[in-house]
């Protein structure tokens, strides 16, 4: 008779302080859910002070937690080793969570239209009698409030994880909130379910790519973990050629995410018909937690094998540059132009992301804190430029249309003078913190040895800086468009401008408030 041994079980090690912005952001979301739930039928006006509440609270509390934790310095890793606290992940978060909650204040404006600017009941039928019904009895669903939290905890996931599984997670739980948010319009429902539609079929398609790269590098490495990958890379047992199919499919999943070209047709259409306040919230919440998760795959677990991935990026930022500029220069929607804008600067973005170059002398910024820098000085004024276009309306919806925007200035001068410093900011023009952020990847990029990239780069800025101009001139010099009008807005749309304005200036004028800090919080942990 055989003698069953006891089974030992170790019980898992959570660091809860460490993780408590992820906890208290996730807690948060689920009162939400629960808040939407049992004040249903009650007045929508309470229930939406309620979730805003909540919002503001749980992000300012996970605000509060990551900035005491990284007055300790980082930490490593930790929650049995799938997420790492170091350096990146800090300022990251910090980011994610300031923009995250300026983009979901705008969420809350209703005086506006006089309602929200997200669908009654989602799950109803366009225009169909049970629709109306939610109109009329004020059975208004408040859901897109736990769902941007929830989003916004995946991405905290996704841009510290520490395995390649985690990473997953943190993928899925950031992007199917956004699937069911971008179909949520109360106007041109169906515009918007079919960029809801185009966004879900596209994602699901590069996070089956992901996936398989995932089994491509397990199988490489025999694990999942990032430094165990790294390590294999540099001592292979068995070739390389799962390593390369692995690396190969674990970028399309990421370069979807950013807006790379080839990958990134499904912009324009999903930032023209999601909701506006949601496509701000995207623009740069995406944008910043793909990023993140970008660098720390590429230069942790890949940067033994960056010959060969360096010159593949270097081409993809060149084209994506382009592209991105081109098919700018023709729109006449402002949110398809902030799309296209929102691709080349992905552009710009990896010339940084190519130059690589970690390793540098005291005083000059790493690839990553000139790429942090520059997320940030684009994210300023990307929140402020969407919330100013929801501002520009016309008698039925937002006036999107360019002519539409003619002789803005005669009609709110401040308004137009504050859309004019975003577009400048763009530009990378001075004082704006644009020009900074796009200096620092630029001399990234130069002393990693792409020089020829930073010429070309720099070219583009000057072709993209006509699109933005072009509309400054169109508000200042052409005649006031006659049924066009500027919303009087609430606070929770006029904070995201002021201080996405008053950030615009002051990083241009001090980049070293951020840059510094950024230099010093630059290395990835292992």
């Amino acid at each position: 008779m055989t003698m069953m041994l006891p089974l030992e079980i170790t019980a898992p090690t959570i660091e809860f302080r460490q993780l408590a912005p992820i906890l208290i952001l996730f807690g948060a979301a689920c009162a939400g859910v629960l808040v939407d739930a049992l004040m249903l039928g009650r007045s929508r006006r309470w229930r939406g002070e309620v979730q805003i509440g909540l919002v503001v609270g749980g992000v300012l509390a996970a605000l509060a937690y990551t900035v005491a934790n990284l007055r300790l310095g980082p930490v490593g890793a930790v929650a049995m080793g799938s997420i790492m606290l170091d350096g990146p992940t800090a300022v990251m978060w910090v980011l994610l969570l300031v923009f995250g909650l300026l983009a979901v204040m705008v969420f809350k404006e209703e005086r506006l239209a006089g309602v929200p600017v997200f669908a009654s009941s989602a799950a109803t039928v366009p225009g169909s009698r049970e629709e109306a019904e939610a109109d009329r009895f004020r059975l208004e669903q408040t859901e897109v409030f736990p769902l941007a939290l929830f989003s916004l905890t995946g991405m905290l996931v996704f841009v510290s994880a520490n395995d390649l599984l985690t990473l997953f997670v943190g993928l899925e739980v950031f992007s199917l909130p956004l699937y069911l948010m971008c179909g949520m319009a109360r106007k041109r429902r169906l515009l918007s379910q079919e960029a809801a539609l185009k966004y879900f079929l596209l994602g699901a398609f590069s996070s089956g790519f992901f996936l398989f790269g995932i089994a491509m590098l397990y199988g490489f490495s025999g694990s999942f973990d990032l430094g165990t990958i790294a390590a294999a890379v540099t001592a292979p047992a068995y070739g390389r050629g799962l390593l390369y199919a692995g690396l190969a499919l674990v970028a399309v999943g990421l370069l979807f995410k950013i807006g790379i070209v080839p990958f990134a047709n499904w912009i324009p259409d999903v930032y023209m018909g999601a909701p506006t306040p949601l496509t701000g919230f995207m623009a740069i919440c995406t944008k910043m937690a793909a990023v993140g998760a970008t660098l720390r795959v590429f230069y942790v677990a890949l940067g033994a094998e960056r010959w060969t991935w360096q010159p593949v990026f270097a081409v993809l930022a060149i084209i994506t540059m382009i592209a991105g500029t081109v098919a700018a220069l023709t729109q006449r929607d402002v949110k398809r132009l902030l799309a296209y804008s929102s691709i080349a600067h992905a552009g710009f973005i990896f010339t940084a992301v190519t130059g690589a170059s970690q390793d540098v002398g005291a005083g000059q910024p790493t690839s990553v804190s000139a790429i942090l820098f520059y997320l940030a000085a684009y994210g300023f004024a990307t929140v402020g430029a969407f919330a100013i276009v929801t501002l520009v309306r016309n008698p039925a919806s937002e006036e999107n249309d360019l002519d539409g925007w003619a002789g803005l200035a005669a009609k709110r001068p401040w308004v137009a003078g504050l859309m004019s410093l975003f577009l400048l900011s763009f530009a990378g023009i001075p004082p704006t913190a644009g020009l900074m952020g796009k200096w620092a990847v630029f001399a990234a990029a130069w002393r990693g040895g792409y020089w020829w990239l930073v010429v070309i780069a720099v070219l583009t800025s000057l072709v993209a800086a006509y699109i933005y101009l072009k509309v400054i001139v169109i508000m200042f010099a052409r005649p006031p468009a006659p049924n066009t009008y500027v919303g009087e807005a609430s606070l929770w749309t006029w904070i995201p401008i002021v201080v996405g304005a008053v950030a615009t200036l002051v990083l241009g004028i001090a980049p070293d408030l951020l840059l510094g800090p950024a230099s010093l919080l630059g290395t990835f942990l292992r």
